[in-house]
C-alpha cells in the first residue's frame, strides 16, 4: 500500500514539472503565459515612432521638427527601449530656457544722503557778499534767515603797541592759567578774556580776574543790539557742501557749515 502510494506522489511530481515547463503543451496542457497587457495600452502613440541610425537623422513623428545628430538617433532608440520593454514612456521635460543676450538689470545707485547744514552768524555788512557768492550756488537750493542779535559785551586787553607787547601778555596769561583768544578785527590788536550776554556778567567776570592777578583789563561793548543772517541750506548733499565750502571760502572761514541746530 506504502509504495503504491510512493509511486503514485513521483508520478504526480513528473507531471506536474512536465506541465509547469510546458513540455505537454503540444497536447493543450500548459499554464497561461504571463504577459502585461496594460503596460502596452498605456504607451502614448507607439505608431509615432520612428528608429534611426546613429549617424542618421531620425524623426520624431508628425508636427515635431526630427532631432539631428547623436542626440536625435538617441532620443529615438531611447525611446525604441522604452517601447520594447513595455515600459510607460517618462513624461517629457521642458527644454531650459535660452540664454538671453540683453545684459542683467543693475540696480539704481542710491541717492546722496542729504542733511540741513548752516552757518552764521553774519552781520548787515556781509550780506551783500554772501548774496553774491551763495547766487553760485543752485537755485532754491539756499536760504538766508534773519536772526535778532542782542548786545554783547567783552572782557577786554589792549590794544596793544605792537606784536612784541602782544606775546608778552600772551606768555604772562598762560603762566597765570588765563585762557584767551582773539577779539576781532576791529579790536586788533588785542586780547578777550571772555564774551558775555549782559554787561552785568562782563563785570563779574572782570572781578574774578582781578583775583587772578590780572589788572589791566576792562570791559567793552563789542556788540550793539542787530540783526544777523544766518545761511542755511535745508537739503545738503556732500557735493553741494564741497560746492559751497569751494565758493564761499572766505566767507566760511571763521563761520564753517555745521549740522542746522
Amino acid at each position: 500500500m506504502l509504495r503504491a502510494a510512493v509511486l503514485v506522489l513521483l508520478l504526480a511530481n513528473a507531471g506536474y514539472y512536465a506541465w509547469a515547463q510546458g513540455l505537454l503543451r503540444s497536447w493543450g496542457w500548459a499554464p497561461p503565459e504571463q504577459t502585461e497587457p496594460h503596460r502596452l495600452e498605456q504607451q502614448i502613440q507607439p505608431e509615432n515612432l520612428r528608429v534611426g541610425r546613429a549617424s542618421g537623422t531620425a524623426s520624431n513623428g508628425p508636427g515635431n521638427g526630427g532631432a539631428s545628430g547623436a542626440g536625435g538617433a538617441g532620443a529615438a532608440s531611447a525611446g525604441s527601449e522604452i517601447a520594447a520593454s513595455g515600459a510607460s514612456p517618462a513624461a517629457p521635460v521642458a527644454a531650459p530656457a535660452p540664454a538671453t543676450s540683453e545684459p542683467a538689470s543693475v540696480a539704481a545707485a542710491p541717492a546722496e544722503p542729504a542733511a540741513c547744514l548752516q552757518a552764521g552768524t553774519f552781520d548787515r555788512g556781509q550780506l551783500d557778499a554772501l548774496r553774491m557768492a551763495a547766487a553760485s550756488l543752485p537755485q532754491g537750493s539756499w536760504v538766508l534767515e534773519p536772526v535778532s542779535l542782542t548786545g554783547r559785551w567783552m572782557v577786554y586787553m589792549g590794544r596793544f603797541a605792537d606784536e612784541e607787547a602782544l606775546e608778552k601778555k600772551r606768555t604772562e596769561l598762560r603762566a597765570r592759567k588765563v585762557p584767551y583768544d582773539r577779539p576781532g578785527t576791529a579790536l586788533e590788536p588785542g586780547l578777550s578774556l571772555g564774551r558775555f550776554s549782559t554787561e552785568e556778567a562782563a563785570e563779574r567776570a572782570l572781578a574774578t580776574l582781578g583775583t587772578q592777578g590780572v589788572r589791566t583789563a576792562r570791559v567793552v561793548q563789542e556788540r550793539t543790539d542787530a540783526t544777523g543772517y544766518v545761511l542755511r541750506l535745508p537739503a545738503a548733499t556732500p557735493a553741494l557742501r564741497t560746492q559751497a565750502e569751494t565758493q564761499m571760502r572766505a566767507l566760511l572761514a571763521s563761520r564753517p557749515l555745521r549740522a542746522c541746530g
